[in-house]
């Protein structure tokens, strides 16, 4: 699929190809989610020691025919825009059950994740086996504020409706993403305050900078 509207500003929306992956994560200045907040709240890009894991798993996304990259045509075909999203079934709730304590940044990212997904019991809400989850959106910097992150969500959802998932999600870490995705119809069935998650010994696991104050599952039916 591609982005009509790449007719009139030039870029193209289309399904990410296993070969595009290195050059995107290279236009996202080799991290696919920079600047996410949670990252940002680490102080560095938190899974640097593991790129092969890290990446591995993405290109499993990938390979899915889920993920979309946007194009810009009018400048030597650059990726200025990514989603990386993959199908998420109730097998899925049951990984990472450590504690938060002693480990590794991703591990605590991954776990927290893991519990906002739990917690927010979609599978039992909307009486579904099987979604679509949109782990990563990225635009690159220089076309931030355009819409550019709104029309990867749609060409999202178009790619969902046609793959027959009854729902897509998104974990928003960042106010921004959230907003975005309550603007084009989607629900915030779910939400936790960073301060509000702490560890065994009470201290507060996540402070990223705000407006992020939030992670907020968003949902829409397809």
């Amino acid at each position: 699929m591609s982005s009509e509207s790449g007719e009139t500003d030039g870029i193209v929306i289309r399904v990410m190809n296993v070969s595009d992956f290195q050059d995107a994560k290279k236009a996202m200045g080799g991290n696919v989610n920079n600047d996410e907040p949670l990252d940002t709240a680490c102080g560095r890009y938190v899974r640097k020691g593991s790129e092969q894991e890290d990446d591995e798993y993405h290109i499993s996304m990938v390979e899915q025919g889920t993920s979309l990259v946007a194009i810009d045509e009018k400048n030597g075909g650059r990726i200025v825009g990514i989603v990386l999203a993959a199908a998420h079934t109730p097998s899925d709730l049951n990984r990472y059950s450590k504690g938060v304590k002693a480990l590794t940044d991703f591990e605590r990212i991954d776990i927290f994740i893991a519990k906002v997904e739990n917690e927010a019991n979609l599978y039992q809400r909307y009486g579904v086996s099987k979604l679509l989850c949109s782990h990563i959106t990225n635009v690159d910097a220089t076309m931030r504020g355009k819409g550019l992150g709104a029309r990867l969500t749609v060409a999202l959802i178009d790619v969902a409706r046609s793959k027959g998932y009854p729902l897509l999600v998104a974990n928003c870490t960042s106010f921004y993403s959230a907003r975005q995705k309550q603007a084009l119809g989607m629900e915030c069935v779910y939400k936790i305050a960073y301060e509000d998650y702490k560890d065994e010994n009470g201290q507060v696991v996540f402070n990223p900078p705000k407006p992020h104050t939030h992670v907020r599952v968003m949902a829409i039916k397809l």
